[in-house]
Formats: C-alpha cells, sequence, structure tokens
C-alpha cells in the first residue's frame, strides 16, 4: 500500500485549492443560475455550505479541526435539478466530487459494493484533478524534451568527436539548420505521418486473478504499488507515427517529471477538505419501521454502514488512508413512498440542512429551454449548425412545448425537466434523420403548428404517450 506523509506543506496547499476563493454566497448563486431554473432555496443552501469550506480553512489552530461540515439532504421529485446542483457546484469549485447511487450499495455481509468504495472513488477522481493541474505545469518543458526526442530520432545531432574526427564545422552548421527545420515541421504537424521506431517501456506485471470473497482494491491494496518496482522494466522497439510517438513520449516524460509522492499527497489533502459526495435516491434505502421484511433490514444495514462515513472515519485506499470528517455530503431523494423521517435517527442527524424543492411549472420549462447556457435548445441549434443548418423556434413554439411538457407530467408520470428531452426528441426525429439529405434547406423554422401537428396526437392518446413522452 502506498505511504501517505501528512506534511505541512500539502496540508497548506488544500488550503488555497478552491477556485471560490473570491465568490461569496450571492455570486455562487448567481453562477448556479445559468444553469439550474428556480430552486433557490436549494442554491442557497449549497452557496452557504461551499462558503462555509473555504471560511473553515481561514480558521487558524485547532477550531478548524472542530468545523464540521453542514451536509445537506435535498427533497424532492425527479428531474427538478438536485443533481445538477451539485454538478455544478463541484465544477465551480474544482473540488472532487462523486455521484453515487445509495441502491448501489449493500450492507457488509452481502453480495455488492460496500460504502468504503465511495471514498476509494472519490479519492481516484483526487488524484485525477491533481494530476490532471501538474501535467498543465509542466507541459511546456514536457513539450520540449519530446521534441528533442523526436529530432534525435528523425535526425541525430553531429557533434565534434574525437581529435581524429573528420566532420568539419560546415557539416556541424548544416545539420543544426536541418534539424531547426523539422522542428518547425514538426511543431507545424507537417511531420505526424512519418515512421519512427522508438522504446516502449511495456508492462512486466504478470496479471493475477486473487480468489477470495473480496476485491483487493476494495480493500485498498495496489498490488501493482506493492510488487510491480521488484520487477525488471522492459522495454519493446515499436514503429509508430511521429503523432503517437508524440503522445506515448509525452506520458512517459510527464511521468518523470512529476513528483508523484508530493501529488497524491496534495490530493488526499484535497479530497478530505473539498471532496464532495452526491448520495442520489437515499430514499430507496430507508424502511418503515412497520416493515420487518429482510429487505427493510438490509437497506438500514446500509444506512448504518454509511453512518461512519458521513460521521468522520478513516478509509485505507490504494493511495493511502482518508479521513472522512470534513467531505460534504449532499443527499438526494424524491420521498414519494416514504419520508426523510424514515432514515435511522443517527444518519439523520448527520444532515443537519434540509432543502425541499419544488416541482416545475409551465414558466419553469419555458425558461429552462431558453435561459441556461446549455438549454436543451442551444444544444439542438448546435447540433444542428454543424449540417449547415440553422434551426429557430417561434416564442409560441416554445411556450407550445413547455405546456406539453407540464400537461404529460401531470398525466403520465411527474419527471420534471427530463420530459423535455423525450418532447423534444420526438418533434425533432424527422428533421434530424433528414437534415444531411435537405442540403438546400438551411434554415428550419419550427412554430406552433409545427409542434401541434407532430405531438397532438400523441398527448391526446395517454397510452401511447406512456411509452413516446
Amino acid at each position: 500500500m502506498a505511504k501517505r506523509k501528512t506534511t505541512k506543506k500539502a496540508t497548506n496547499q488544500a488550503t488555497s485549492i478552491s477556485s471560490l476563493d473570491y465568490l461569496t454566497p450571492r455570486q455562487i448563486v448567481e453562477e448556479l443560475d445559468k444553469y439550474v431554473i428556480g430552486q433557490n432555496a436549494a442554491k442557497k443552501a449549497v452557496a452557504i455550505a461551499l462558503r462555509n469550506r473555504w471560511r473553515r480553512q481561514q480558521v487558524m489552530g485547532s477550531m478548524r479541526d472542530e468545523i464540521m461540515p453542514n451536509n445537506i439532504i435535498m427533497i424532492g421529485p425527479t428531474g427538478v435539478g438536485k443533481t445538477e446542483i451539485a454538478r455544478r457546484l463541484a465544477r465551480l469549485s474544482g473540488a472532487p466530487f462523486l455521484k453515487v447511487e445509495a441502491t448501489k450499495f449493500t450492507e457488509v455481509g452481502y453480495v455488492g459494493r460496500d460504502v468504503e468504495s465511495i471514498i476509494r472513488d472519490l479519492a481516484d477522481i483526487a488524484v485525477a484533478i491533481v494530476r490532471s493541474e501538474k501535467t498543465a505545469e509542466v507541459r511546456r518543458e514536457v513539450t520540449k524534451a519530446v521534441e528533442k526526442k523526436i529530432i534525435d530520432l528523425l535526425l541525430p545531432a553531429l557533434k565534434r568527436g574525437p581529435s581524429f574526427d573528420t566532420t568539419t564545422d560546415y557539416e556541424i552548421e548544416q545539420n543544426k539548420t536541418e534539424r531547426d527545420l523539422l522542428l518547425e515541421q514538426l511543431r507545424a504537424g507537417e511531420l505526424d505521418a512519418r515512421m519512427i521506431e522508438i522504446d516502449v517501456e511495456i508492462d512486466s506485471m504478470p496479471s493475477m486473478h486473487i480468489m477470495g470473497p473480496f476485491n483487493l482494491e476494495e480493500m485498498g491494496i495496489d498490488i501493482k504499488e506493492m510488487f510491480g518496482n521488484a520487477m525488471p522494466k522492459k522495454n519493446k522497439r515499436r514503429k509508430v507515427s511521429v503523432a503517437e510517438a508524440r503522445t506515448i513520449l509525452e506520458e512517459e516524460e510527464t511521468d518523470k517529471v512529476i513528483d508523484h509522492e508530493k501529488a497524491i499527497n496534495e490530493a488526499i489533502a484535497r479530497c478530505e477538505s473539498s471532496g464532495i459526495v452526491f448520495l442520489d435516491e437515499i430514499d430507496k434505502v430507508t424502511s418503515k419501521s412497520s416493515e420487518g421484511s429482510s429487505p427493510s433490514v438490509s437497506r438500514e444495514g446500509v444506512q448504518r454502514d454509511l453512518l461512519p462515513i458521513v460521521e468522520g472515519s478513516t478509509v485505507n485506499t490504494k493511495y493511502g488512508s482518508v479521513k472522512t470528517d470534513h467531505i460534504l455530503f449532499i443527499a438526494s431523494g424524491a420521498f414519494h413512498v416514504s419520508k426523510p423521517s424514515d432514515l435511522i435517527p443517527e444518519l439523520q442527524g448527520r444532515f443537519p440542512i434540509r432543502v425541499e424543492l419544488s416541482n416545475l411549472t409551465e414558466d419553469d420549462f419555458v425558461k429552462i429551454l431558453t435561459i441556461p447556457e446549455n438549454a436543451l435548445i442551444k444544444q439542438y441549434q448546435a447540433l444542428m449548425e454543424s449540417e449547415g443548418i440553422t434551426l429557430e423556434f417561434s416564442e409560441d413554439a416554445i411556450k407550445k412545448i413547455a405546456s406539453i411538457a407540464a400537461q404529460v407530467n401531470e398525466e403520465v408520470e411527474n419527471i420534471g425537466a427530463r420530459r423535455l428531452h423525450t418532447i423534444l426528441t420526438a418533434l425533432l426525429d424527422d428533421i434530424m434523420f433528414n437534415a444531411p439529405d435537405k442540403l438546400d434547406e438551411k434554415l428550419v423554422i419550427i412554430t406552433e403548428q409545427t409542434v401541434g401537428d407532430k405531438l397532438n396526437a400523441i398527448v391526446k392518446n395517454v397510452d401511447l404517450s406512456k411509452f413516446i413522452l
């Protein structure tokens, strides 16, 4: 198992990792407004929770360790923005973020994933983020080294040898000029198709399958880390294109330049101090007190297994131990057939902030279709633009689509904004299918009549709308 050194330097790095150091809760909400319509109470709660993480980092002394995160539970039907709020929050902060479904986990002793794998997965994400950042920091240095290697393979440099060497100054200068020209061509991509031979390091570690009830990865044990260093490194000569060689050599050079132990220490510190876990479908592991069946007992077992992770414990990963005390947990559930009070009391107490998200109205659907930076209509317009076609929607058409979405959600099943996906798919499927063949049609306008002609018959047929919309 990789040993982790908790250094003061790594801890200090973790205190300045957030890109939200300068954003107030109000500004965080404004950023979320660009992607999520409504749900102001939920946005306010997560904005305060995130700002509190930054505030905690500014606290000096032992008090910092005493300040626990205010975990949040979001209550609301599917498709109203619970997941999107959490996902956008993580992107804003640049924090390690993991979304998991509570139903994927089983009580210890049953077949299925154990809850500690949540933290192991979060650690993987944190390490990937830090490595990506470190790679970006050394990109210029790595690029220069790789370019030199490729030029050396294409045209070795001439150097003055022993006293009896007949190489002239003119030949050395000519060689330098030719190498400079090759470098210009390499940077312009003109040599990408040329074939060269390089030595590629291959994995000498044989694949091993350990028979047993536990996955070694789940136990926080990295077999390659344990035995890989004892195995001799092997190289294999390969003939590849310059473009492929550049990718291979960049990975090798980056691996040499980056201080992996330091990167892992920083990643673990970041995971512990700013990691966010989104526990979706938490309502699916609730059980009412009147139930006594074995599934309900198992669901309660999952809750009890989650409890130490949320309360604060230490989980072994292949990078070292991770403390979960200051990881922010955001749980969500529709709670159609249960209520938050059906969770075991201890787990309820670990989610002190409760936010109820409201159902989306017809006006909300209009805004969702048009306002967010990733609005559905904007997405379809971008897709059609790739075919050279301009796709436009009239205001009446957008209102009609919103009206149908609200109507179908009310009559069939309420799946929130996800209904807009199915409606737009049904509305535009013929246009999307025929677009490549109608090269002369550069403008397509969707009107209220277009929407009505395409969807009214489906909406009126409740049985049909169940399957199509």
